[in-house]
């Protein structure tokens, strides 16, 4: 069974700490080197190009192209859907696809937004927006409730959903699994970093007996340790550990999990749900 890898490509200050920051060149070097490791896996992902990364180093945007893998929109800004109104969601997005279309010469027709923040009930016409605007399928929606994002009991599978004003289109959810009588988070960021690697394998054996792709996300800083002491004047102790703890380990993690699966991109998975759109 084939699993899909996502990338999110942006740069940890700006997208985490500061969105009025200017992006530092770090994400370029670190999405340098997930290009080395899927090659290395002979594996093709998807990745969520933000905006504010293709405009600084477009020639990032061409690299992921070229070396075929899936580039998609994780819209121009990093600001939460639930704190853009509706037309500043249409513009932002506007803008990041027409902006990736540009660059690369294929349509965009994907979209994860910022941290998740695409739920049932702070953004309710997000999904036709996104229908709206050319988008065909969305892997926005967290599939359990956590403190600032998700859907408690949210369908695990990949689907076709009908939005409030009956358009249609195919969401994605992250992976998670069912342990010790909970659904809970395996999918990447900080819970990938955290878990054991014996936790995740066990999750993505868990998705394969229950016959759905597991659907991972990763971000390029998350192959950079060194960062938390770069900025260490800027953001207090406690952010470090929370977005530091575990980057060590991370690189390891994704070896191991490219080795013992299946991976492919996202709408390669997704393949069979798309055909049946308009």
């Amino acid at each position: 069974m084939r699993h899909a890898i996502t990338i999110d490509v942006e740069d940890w200050y700006q997208s985490t700490f500061d969105p009025n920051a200017e992006l530092s060149e770090r994400f370029e070097r670190n999405t340098m080197n997930v290009l080395e490791v899927l090659a290395k896996h002979n594996v093709c992902g998807t990745f969520f190009v933000l905006g504010l990364a293709a405009e600084k180093s477009p020639q990032i945007v061409k690299a992921i192209a070229g070396a075929g893998h899936e580039v998609q929109s994780h819209g121009y800004g990093h600001l939460e859907v639930f704190k853009q109104t509706e037309d500043e969601f249409r513009q932002d997005i506007q803008r990041a696809k027409k902006m990736l279309e540009d660059m690369t010469g294929q349509e965009i027709f994907g979209y994860r937004a910022p941290s998740f923040s695409i739920d049932d009930t702070r953004t309710p016409w997000a999904l036709d927006v996104l229908v709206e605007t050319g988008h065909r399928y969305d892997s926005s929606i967290f599939p359990l409730k956590k403190s600032r994002y998700g859907i408690d009991n949210y369908p695990p599978s990949p689907q076709i959903v009908e939005t409030a004003k009956g358009n249609r289109l195919v969401e994605a959810p992250v992976a998670c699994f069912d342990w010790l009588g909970k659904r809970r988070a395996v999918g990447g960021g900080g819970y990938f970093r955290l878990l054991p690697y014996w936790v995740i394998r066990k999750a993505w054996r868990q998705c394969e007996k229950n016959g759905r792709p597991g659907i991972t996300y990763m971000h390029p800083y998350e192959y950079d340790p060194s960062e938390m002491d770069a900025f260490k004047d800027k953001v207090s102790l406690k952010m470090r550990l929370h977005q530091g703890l575990g980057r060590k380990g991370f690189p390891n993690k994704v070896d191991r999990l490219l080795h013992d699966f299946e991976f492919a991109s996202l709408k390669d998975i997704l393949a069979k749900f798309l055909a049946k759109l308009p």
